[in-house]
């Protein structure tokens, strides 16, 4: 049995995360202690992987919480789903690994590369696992993500990035939970929501990952020192705000 600061020191996600979770209905701990404290039992802790995996597999919280609180919800079914997926994801970038080798040779003057193997390892058919899951659970979000990107000019979607980044960039020295900057990270959050399927919660965690990967942190950055943190914070913010 562990109390929530212990549950997020065993998994990475903050308290606040797993308060919200209670807050919805979606994990709510087996037991609590006579102050009040929740206490996670081995069971909570299984369901709490299980909403992990479905996170990853890009569902909404909405939608997870609606497939594992189903009466007819196999968990080893569900497991064994996630794991051709992964398996089948880490096949095919592995493929796009070897094929990056290979052009960085060839690049440098080392090699040779066939027009066919410049494009190994790109495969934009459908994944099955991927659809056996939509068909299974009935998940919408990643239709909705590949139909929204489709009708979008992707040089429109980068002049859009920028704009909102630049608009960020100026007000990263101040609170970012002012009426300014919450507004135009809302900006930033409605313009993400035309491209995909984003809660609150998954905007808190994007936010978090500005910093937590050096790769994000040192894109957003160019548009000004210290915007990722700022963005981190402003989109908490906008979480806390805007829940539900």
């Amino acid at each position: 049995m562990l109390k929530v600061k212990e549950v997020a020191d065993l998994t990475g996600i903050s308290v606040r995360t797993l308060h919200y979770y209670d807050e919805i209905g979606l994990l709510t701990p087996s037991n609590t202690t006579d102050a009040s404290y929740r206490i996670y039992s081995d069971a909570d802790l299984e369901m709490l992987q299980q909403i992990l995996f479905f996170k990853e597999m890009g569902f909404p919280l909405k939608k997870i919480k609606e497939i594992i609180h189903s009466s007819d919800f196999d968990r080893i079914e569900a497991l064994e789903l996630h794991r051709n997926l992964l398996i089948e994801k880490r096949s095919r970038l592995d493929q796009m690994v070897m094929t990056v080798d290979k052009t960085i040779q060839h690049a440098k003057g080392g090699t040779t590369m066939t027009n066919k193997e410049r494009f190994e390892g790109f495969d934009f058919s459908q994944n099955p696992y991927e659809q056996e899951a939509r068909e299974k659970y009935g998940d919408q979000a990643v239709d909705k993500s590949k139909q929204n990107i489709k009708k979008m000019d992707p040089e429109k979607i980068k002049e859009e990035t920028g704009t909102i980044y630049r608009k960020l960039a100026k007000l990263r020295y101040d609170a970012p939970d002012t009426d300014e900057a919450q507004s135009t990270i809302g900006e930033w959050y409605h313009f993400l929501n035309r491209i995909g399927d984003y809660s609150t919660e998954a905007f808190r965690g994007l936010g978090q990952l500005y910093v937590d990967d050096e790769r994000f942190t040192k894109n957003i950055d160019q548009y000004g020192e210290g915007l990722a943190a700022f963005m981190k914070d402003a989109m908490a913010h906008y979480a806390d705000r805007n829940k539900g």
